[in-house]
């Protein structure tokens, strides 16, 4: 924390503009180094940017914040230049040059926002999400996140905890006093109420699904449509289509976005019992472990013979209309009749198993915390000595705080902030 770190914060050149972002305690001396003095602060300002031998780099608005009222709490400059490869690599090079500045790692810059207290680990995780965000539903959940909407929630709780823990000290402290002997009725109701809206919230749909896709798995035996299925959902040539049975072998899988929904679809082998060489019948268990892991599964196999749960397609309408008798869907993959109204029935079940937009979506990491916070409040009851009630109360603030990263350890941190490009 007491280096001075620089990188490109904006897209990859060439581009219009490049945005040459420097943060720590010698920041203001880089921009005195190129740019021959400090503008006035949080005021865009136009300066020629020289090196260190007196060369002119680059005409480029200089934007100069004084910590800690900074993006990472720390002093902060930005050189807004021509965003051509060479004028990067002049300015970067001039900024290398001088004593006591590095190049940033990646995510450098958020690890020190969340050091200097600016952002909390569930708000840098939500901008994490915000980066990789490829769909509405993910920009809206990760906004939601990055914008600190789950730790207001959180520290909310914690608040309603540090009152609880109150109530019990007032009991310890006066409980030889005839107004105070024993906790208040509104005590257990409370906590009745913080156990319920954390259960609800560890229920509610994880933020690892809305990111990563809805898992989608097309099965049946051999020849049944899987490939040319995919291939429609998709509207790509992704699987290999033939008449020949064990044409699939291997999993594939694609990520794809319907009105805005995320899915991964997934083309299986067929499953047999019989007649399937040894390669195959590798692709045959992979299969059968991709149905224990999807969401959704389309069965395009004989009626009733697919997983429990399974929606039954009947998937070649366009040359045998009496396979199966309830299909959810009927499709043709080759004229594309129904394959519209299939993906928006996935869409609608999706959306029930997505968080919903505003939705608090805990990821794993979180889910546990919350978990080790409720089985804390859980075990106390109504009996129990003040004291083991205190002792669980602050064993769930400690979890609320873990939530929130007050306690993380480096090895966390590093996996969390790798993640993020060089320069954010």
């Amino acid at each position: 924390m007491t280096d001075t770190i620089f990188a490109l914060s904006s897209g990859a050149p060439p581009a219009a503009i490049g945005v040459v972002r420097i943060s720590g305690p010698a920041a203001g001396d880089a921009v005195r180094a190129l740019a021959g003095e400090l503008p006035e602060p949080r005021r865009a300002s136009m300066r020629t940017l020289r090196d260190g031998e007196g060369r002119q780099l680059d005409r480029a608005l200089v934007l100069w914040f004084d910590g800690p009222r900074t993006a990472t709490g720390e002093d902060l400059a930005e050189f807004h230049c021509h965003g051509g490869r060479a004028v990067v690599a002049a300015i970067e090079d001039a900024l290398g040059a001088i004593e006591g500045l590095r190049r940033a790692e990646p995510g450098e810059f958020t690890r020190r926002a969340f050091a200097n207290g600016v952002i909390d680990l569930a708000e840098a995780e939500g901008l994490g999400d915000l980066l990789a965000a490829e769909t509405e539903l993910q920009r809206r959940a990760a906004q939601a996140s990055a914008g600190g909407g789950l730790s207001r929630q959180v520290e909310g709780w914690r608040d309603r905890v540090l009152h609880l823990s109150a109530l019990v000290e007032a009991v310890l402290d006066f409980g030889d006093e005839d107004d105070v002997d024993a906790l208040p009725e509104m005590f257990h109701v409370e906590l009745a109420k913080l156990a319920c809206e954390w259960r609800e919230t560890i229920e509610a749909p994880r933020a690892e699904r809305l990111r990563d896709g809805v898992r989608v798995v097309l099965a049946g035996p051999p020849n049944s449509g899987k490939s040319s299925l995919f291939n429609a959902l998709l509207d790509e040539g992704a699987a290999i289509v033939s008449e020949v049975a064990g044409t699939t072998r291997d999993v594939i899988e694609r990520p794809v976005a319907f009105s805005g929904v995320p899915f991964v679809l997934v083309d299986t082998a067929g499953l047999r019992e019989e007649g399937a060489g040894q390669i195959e019948q590798i692709g045959i268990g992979r299969a059968r472990t991709e149905l224990e892991k999807a969401d959704i599964v389309l069965w395009l196999g004989p009626e009733g013979e697919g997983p429990d749960g399974a929606w039954e397609i009947a998937s070649r309408c366009d040359v045998d209309d009496s396979a199966k008798r309830e299909p959810k869907y009927v499709v043709s993959a080759v004229t594309g009749v129904g394959v519209a109204d299939l993906t928006r029935g996935l869409v609608d079940a999706a959306r029930s198993l997505l968080p919903k937009p505003g939705e608090t979506a805990l990821n794993a990491r979180q889910g546990s915390a919350l978990a080790e916070a409720l089985a804390a409040i859980e075990d106390i009851s109504a009996d129990d000595d003040p004291l083991l009630t205190g002792e669980r109360l602050r064993l769930a603030r400690l979890a609320l705080d873990r939530l929130l990263g007050r306690h993380s350890t480096e090895d966390m941190l590093d996996a969390l902030f790798g993640r993020f490009c060089i320069g954010k």
